[in-house]
């Protein structure tokens, strides 16, 4: 009975976390104009991570964002996996034209604009054996190591955490993506890493539950979107791929690629709304 009671409320908790309200809108250089100009090869680079792309079965949300916008576009995109690092630093010279479900960060916005399209919070997941009951407990334990993504950025507290603990030499970065972190969890080497609902099919392992628990930043929803460089794509051609991502939210096509990954209640909780 107390292993049922146990698995039920980490499901709870953890659908609770995952929804949020979503009020933003699209920003302005969203509007429908006129259509991407196709008279170079462009590029894209997905990163693997969970639900949004999977280079074990080539698949994904991100994936599926990507042939619907080649589809629209009509436009030439040589499409490649790449680190999450490396592709802010292609992106940033103007080699790399786009990648997906990206976030914005003051420096991050002076070589990339984004066109949002979801949003999602973060959580701390930490494994019960390390007592963490809240986020001072896991700052103070000055034995407790963190582990991230190389390149990625979270929400406000979450960015500060791992800010905080880079700078005392308690963070683990992986550039070989999520699956090594969560082992790393599993083996004892890490005690805590970020989530979010990509991770959900990995976090439903029994043997996870049993070991982790989930505790809250207490930040808001994070939008996430298209990115395009600013050195390789002019304004007019930001706005018209921006414009694309838009009418696949008004059309009902992005809600439609999150429900065939997500139940449609987190699915609608996620994506944006006009």
């Amino acid at each position: 009975m107390r292993l049922v009671l146990r698995t039920t409320l980490w499901r709870t908790v953890l659908l609770a976390a995952f929804v949020a309200p979503l009020t933003l809108a699209m920003p302005s250089m969203a509007q429908q104009g006129p259509g991407p100009d196709c008279a170079r090869p462009l590029s894209l680079a997905l990163h693997d991570h969970g639900l949004l792309y999977s280079a074990d079965t080539s698949s994904g949300i991100d994936k599926e964002i990507t042939d619907e916008l080649i589809r629209r576009s009509g436009c030439r995109i040589h499409v490649q996996l790449l680190p999450r690092a490396r592709i802010w630093q292609l992106i940033e010279s103007g080699a790399l034209d786009f990648s997906l479900s990206g976030i914005s960060t003051r420096e991050r916005d002076k070589f990339a604009a984004f066109a949002w399209y979801f949003s999602n919070k973060y959580y701390l997941l930490v494994r019960r054996d390390a007592q963490v009951a809240k986020l001072d407990d896991f700052e103070r334990n000055k034995a407790l190591q963190l582990g991230v993504i190389r390149g990625f950025r979270y929400s406000d507290s979450a960015n500060r955490l791992v800010d905080g603990l880079a700078g005392q030499q308690r963070l683990t970065q992986s550039s070989s993506g999520l699956n090594a972190l969560f082992s790393a969890l599993m083996a004892g080497q890490l005690h805590g890493m970020i989530i979010e609902p990509f991770d959900y099919p990995t976090l439903d392992s029994a043997r996870i539950r049993e070991q982790t628990s989930i505790i809250e930043f207490g930040d808001k929803a994070v939008p996430h979107g298209l990115i395009m460089s600013r050195a390789s794509l002019s304004d007019e051609q930001r706005v018209a791929w921006a414009g694309l991502i838009a009418a696949m939210r008004r059309d009902g096509t992005m809600l439609r690629i999150f429900e065939k990954f997500f139940k449609p209640d987190l699915a609608r909780a996620m994506v944006l709304a006009e």
